[in-house]
C-alpha cells in the first residue's frame, strides 16, 4: 500500500489506535503530537521502525504552532486524519475568550490550513483523503458544550463543502462523529458514564478501535465511493 498519512494529534487515545491500526495495514506515517511523547513512544514499540517516517512536535493552538508543523512536514502527504482536539465544559457566557481562540486555532484554524497546505500536491496526483475526527455534538449540540459543538460543527460544514470542491480532483473528503467513546477527554463519575451508557442502544461505551476502524474503511478503495459524508460512530445513541 505504502501511501503516506499524516495523522494529527496521533498522541491522543483516538489518534493513537488509528496509527496503530493503519501501521499495521501497511501506510506509512507521519505523527503529530504535541504534550504526550510517552503515546508517541508506545506506538514506535508497537510498529515496524520504517512504517513511521517522521513525529512533529506542534501546538496547535495558536498560529507559531501551526506554522512549526507545516513547516516540519518533510514527506509527501498522500492523506491526511485530524485527531486532535481538546474539550471545553461550562456555561456558554463565562468561556473565557483565551479558550475560544484555542478552541478556534486546533479544530478550525489547523485543520483548514494544513489542508490547503497539502491540497496542491494532491490535486496534482488526482488522489487523496482527507478525514476529520468531529463529534455528534457538531450535529446536534449539547449544553454545557456549546463551543465544542460549534467547532465540531465547523468541522463538518468544511467537509461538506470542501468534498464539492475536490471532489473532481480525485480527492475524497469525509468525517467521522464519534458519539460516546470510553477516552480520558469524558472526565465523568462512574455513575454519569453508566448514565449514558444506558441511553446507547448497543449497551456499551464506543473504543477508539472502533473509530479507528471506520478511519482505516475510509482510507480503503472499499469506500471509494463515499465522499462528503459525516459516518456516525455512536451504537444508536442520539
Amino acid at each position: 500500500m505504502g501511501t503516506n498519512v499524516l495523522i494529527i494529534g496521533a498522541s491522543g487515545d483516538i489518534g493513537k489506535q488509528i496509527a496503530i491500526q493503519l501501521g499495521h495495514e501497511g501506510y506509512s506515517l507521519i505523527l503529530h503530537y504535541y504534550q504526550n511523547k510517552t503515546a508517541i513512544e508506545a506506538i514506535q514499540r508497537e510498529l515496524p521502525r520504517e512504517g513511521i517516517l517522521d513525529t512533529i512536535k506542534a501546538d496547535l493552538t495558536n498560529q507559531a504552532g501551526i506554522n512549526r508543523l507545516l513547516a516540519g512536514v518533510a514527506y509527501p502527504v498522500d492523506s491526511i486524519v485530524f485527531a486532535s482536539g481538546i474539550a471545553y465544559y461550562g456555561l456558554f457566557q463565562e468561556t473565557p475568550e483565551q479558550i475560544m481562540e484555542e478552541m478556534l486555532s486546533i479544530h478550525v484554524k489547523a485543520p483548514l490550513l494544513i489542508s490547503k497546505e497539502a491540497l496542491p500536491s494532491m490535486i496534482k496526483k488526482k488522489s487523496g483523503n482527507i478525514i476529520l475526527i468531529s463529534s455528534v455534538w457538531g450535529e446536534i449540540g449539547a449544553s454545557y458544550e456549546v463551543l465544542y459543538s460549534a467547532v465540531k460543527g465547523s468541522q463538518i460544514s468544511f467537509v461538506k463543502a470542501l468534498a464539492k470542491e475536490v471532489g473532481p480532483s480525485g480527492i475524497r473528503v469525509n468525517a467521522v462523529s464519534p458519539g460516546f467513546i470510553d477516552t480520558k477527554m469524558n472526565p465523568l463519575s462512574s455513575d454519569e458514564k453508566e448514565q449514558i451508557v444506558s441511553e446507547i442502544p448497543l449497551n456499551r461505551p464506543g473504543t477508539p478501535q472502533d473509530v479507528a476502524n471506520v478511519v482505516s474503511f475510509l482510507l480503503s478503495e472499499k469506500a471509494g465511493y463515499i465522499h462528503g459524508e459525516v459516518l456516525r460512530v455512536t451504537g444508536g445513541w442520539v
